[in-house]
């Protein structure tokens, strides 16, 4: 039993330092309804290439469906910036 769960942390570990997961890029945004107005900040995963360019039209579509308007792209950034970001965009942390 101590064996397994020794592989098991062994794995977890591994998994948690992969490369396929410090490539991830997210964005955080402004956005926008009409009637009434209402506006949030959120952070985003962006699944393309990683620039403001490929998130403006990747998450404006998926805002889009949602009802809402992207007014901005702050920044895009790796997983290690999520953290700080986290309570800022509450229940729009990626949501989107």
């Amino acid at each position: 039993m101590k064996h397994v769960l020794i592989s098991l942390c062994t794995a977890v570990s591994l998994l948690a330092t992969s490369p396929v997961l410090a490539d991830n890029c997210f964005a955080d945004y402004k956005a926008k309804q009409d009637n009434p107005l209402r506006l949030h900040y959120g952070v985003a995963e962006v699944r393309g290439a990683c620039s403001k360019q490929a998130a403006r039209s990747e998450i404006a579509s998926r805002l889009a469906s949602q009802g809402w308007t992207l007014l901005s792209i702050l920044s895009t950034f790796p997983a290690d910036g999520l953290a700080e970001r986290k309570q800022s965009a509450g229940s729009y942390y990626l949501r989107f």
